[in-house]
């Protein structure tokens, strides 16, 4: 038994997770319903993942704050913030103008029986007050990823405080090596996590083909189709902007396809946490970087759901024979990057999503109803263009920092 499982072991995650996608779409396809059964291991995978997500931001980030000067940090900061603010706009802008072209929606006549009710979106100003919550147990209990990073940031500036203060330093430098050797443990725990992923994906992958079916994937076939195609055209985007900053696309996308295929499969940009920022360690990026800036964009950076929003509004306009002009097009790029901000990496937060933009922009929400049918499917794809665009900013920034050292240190 041991000799198999250091086999196991051995073999590349890559591989393992590309294994378990092909054998769970088969035997989703086989045993359709049935394949419900194994749903208990994917539900373990998410568990798992949402176990170690608190610790691994909260430790990763104050040991990060403590390995860079404050002034890095800040400039950091702005530029994450503006790399995610414009390439939300520009998904969603891509989005409009792929599913302009192909037009998803002609020829439906699926009738939608059901009714979403769409939330209104708590806008800009609440989710930046919900960066400090009202206290950290309530923060850490609901998964308040803004607030998380907020704690984080603060304990780490004080204990870097700590540490270069005469008085207290030799208390902030312990203080510092057991939160250092906590973020180690972290590590060792998500390693072991990272042997089960590919088990629960085959899981989830089998069971959500086996909902699914090929009837639901025929029936809104050009609607998933347009989505995925523009999808792939963002991509080009991200390849494009790394060969401009000289990241190589190749050994990104070497380390970034086992959290791409992760999220793909879960649907779930903060359960993929975990395993992003492993590549971004592997990928040999500032941990003082990658441990606010991914979690951040689990939480705000959402090119995968602006590409969503764009082509589910297309699809909308022409399911009921509606114009969308100039200012109507305007309109859903500017609400749909607002709502994309703060919305939950969960599962099924899409659909909640595409309601309240349809809501703002005066489009009919029963279209919305239809749209549920395939949420399984076109979320698999948003959320790993989710994760993508988190990574690629990443590295972008890094690349820029690295440059700025130089030039400091020359």
């Amino acid at each position: 038994m041991s000799a198999l499982w250091k086999r196991y072991r051995d073999v590349s995650l890559i591989v393992k997770i590309t294994v378990a996608l092909v054998i769970g779409i088969i035997v989703g396809l086989i045993f359709g319903e049935d394949a419900a059964v194994l749903a208990p291991f994917g539900d373990l995978l998410i568990r798992l993942l949402q176990f170690i997500i608190i610790p691994l931001i909260l430790f990763t980030l104050i040991v990060g704050v403590n390995q860079t000067r404050l002034g890095n940090l800040s400039r950091m900061g702005g530029k994450v913030f503006l790399y995610y603010l414009a390439t939300s706009a520009l998904a969603i802008t891509i989005g409009l103008i792929v599913a302009s072209i192909m037009e998803p929606g002609e020829g439906v006549t699926q009738q939608a029986d059901d009714s979403i009710e769409a939330n209104e979106h708590p806008g800009v100003a609440s989710v930046l007050l919900n960066i400090v919550p009202n206290n950290i147990v309530t923060a850490f209990n609901e998964m308040n990823l803004l607030g998380i990073i907020f704690t984080a940031f603060v304990f780490g500036i004080a204990i870097s405080a700590l540490r270069g203060s005469k008085e207290h330093a030799a208390l902030g430098e312990h203080v510092y090596k057991v939160i250092n050797g906590l973020n180690e443990a972290t590590f060792v725990i998500m390693n072991a996590i990272l042997q089960y992923v590919p088990i629960g994906i085959f899981a989830i992958i089998a069971e959500t083909i086996g909902n699914q079916g090929m009837d639901t994937i025929l029936s809104l076939g050009n609607m998933v189709g347009v989505l995925y195609i523009a999808l792939f055209v963002q991509i080009g985007i991200y390849i494009l902007i790394m060969m401009l900053f000289k990241v190589s696309p190749r050994r990104f996308f070497a380390q970034a396809r086992t959290p791409m295929i992760t999220a793909f499969v879960t649907q779930s940009s903060s359960g993929t946490l975990p395993v992003t920022l492993n590549a971004a360690d592997r990928l040999g990026l500032s941990k003082s970087l990658y441990g606010f800036s991914l979690p951040l964009g689990a939480t705000i950076n959402m090119d995968g759901a602006a590409i969503r929003i764009a082509v589910s509004a297309v699809f909308a306009a022409n399911y009921t024979d509606t114009k969308l002009g100039f200012s109507s097009l305007l309109a859903i790029v500017i609400v749909g990057t607002l709502a994309s901000i703060g919305t939950a990496g969960v599962p099924g937060a899409g659909i909640v999503m595409i309601a309240t933009v349809f809501t703002q922009v005066g489009l009919p929400i029963e279209v919305v109803a239809v749209l549920t049918s395939i949420d399984a499917l076109v979320g698999m794809g948003a959320t790993a263009l989710n994760v993508t665009g988190d990574l690629v900013g990443t590295s972008v920034i890094n690349q820029t920092e690295d440059h700025q050292e130089e030039a400091v240190s020359s």
